[in-house]
This record gives C-alpha cells, structure tokens and sequence, in this order.
C-alpha cells in the first residue's frame, strides 16, 4: 500500500496505488505485473506513436509515455465516469505527451496519426472492428497488444491477427502477491490470470 504519493516520483513500474481508480470498488486497472509484460510487448521505442483503446484511468498510457518521451500516446476511452479519474493521473504524473481522447473506438482513431505500437485493454464489444481497422493503419514494424480474461476470446484475437497478416504470439501471465497474515507470515494471493495476445506487422 502506498502511503504517500507525493513522495513517488513518476517512474516505469508505478504501483497500483498510485492511480487513482473506480470506487468504491477498485481493481478496474492494468495490474502492475500485466503492465509490465504488455508494455514490453509493445516494442515502444523513443519517438513512438502509441494509441492505448480503451485506456481506463491510464496506468499503460502513462508508463508507454514515459518510454515514448519524444512520441505521442494517444488515450481513447469512452466510458464518461473513467474519464476524470485518466485525466487526474495524466496531470498527476505529468505525463505531458498523453492525448486523451474521448470517444469509442474505432470511430474515434480515425483523426490520430498512424501508430506505431496498439494496446487495446477494452473494447466496448468492438474489438474485432478496433483490430480490422487497427491494422489498416498500423504503421510498418508496428505491434498490436491486446489483454484478455476470457480463453475464448483470446483464441480468436490470436485467430484475427494471424488472418489479417500480422505475427502473432499468446503469452499469460499468472501472477500472485505476498499478503501478510495476522501471525506476521506470509501467503501467496492469486491476481486473475491474463491473457496478452500480440501481432507484429513486417517490413
């Protein structure tokens, strides 16, 4: 838990906690240890162009920023009630490259520069529409990384990439936290498994 965040200064590898999310109930966010391997997955270079669809309240579109300091990342997000809390963290850890734009996608990309690296972390019901059109503006060497919870839909994300000429590769992530017990031990908890499907496009 943190305790204070004045005293955290903005980083890769921000805690949970330090974003503000959804209360009462929390959770809503791209878990650390997910936000690690996705952004890895991204291939993210210096001057990235980066389109986080569905972004929530920020937690990638922030970290991504922070590696594509001389590139743009452009946060779409249509649900009214997120959209406070994803310019709060914006503002807070001063992520001046993040473009939020309220709207769903796919409807709401089409006035972005073409991007360089994709993360859909929500989709509205739309993500097989976000990946068609996604990938017509991928740029080259460009990477689409998508998070999943359900095993079905990872199948055919995996399946839609491949068809629409992109690398593929599926990777899950498993991860659990220690939590002190009363006596002062500590327990293992289980987070939900995640799924992180990503294609690559080539030359």
């Amino acid at each position: 838990m943190v305790k204070d965040l004045s005293e955290i200064r903005r980083s890769l590898g921000l805690p949970d906690d330090a974003f503000e999310q959804r209360r009462p109930s929390k959770g809503q966010i791209t878990k650390r240890e997910v936000r690690a391997v996705s952004l890895y997955s991204m291939g993210l270079r210096p001057d990235s162009v980066v389109w986080d669809i569905g972004a929530g309240t920020g937690s990638v579109s922030v970290e991504a920023a922070l590696i594509a300091n001389r590139g743009q990342v452009f946060s779409i997000e249509r649900d009214t009630d997120f959209l406070p809390l994803l310019e709060a963290n914006v503002a807070q850890w001063g992520a001046e490259n993040v473009h939020i734009v309220a709207g769903e996608a796919p409807g709401a990309l089409e006035n972005l520069p073409s991007p360089d690296s994709v993360f859909v972390g929500g989709s509205g019901g739309n993500l097989s529409e976000i990946l068609e059109y996604t990938v017509t503006r991928l740029n080259p060497d460009g990477t689409i990384v998508v998070n999943l919870a359900v095993l079905e839909r990872t199948s055919e994300t995996y399946r839609q990439l491949t068809r629409l000429g992109l690398s593929a590769d599926i990777t899950q992530v498993a991860a659990s936290r220690g939590k002190k017990m009363p006596d002062g031990a500590v327990r293992l908890e289980s987070l939900n498994p995640v799924f992180i499907v990503s294609g690559r496009r080539g030359n």
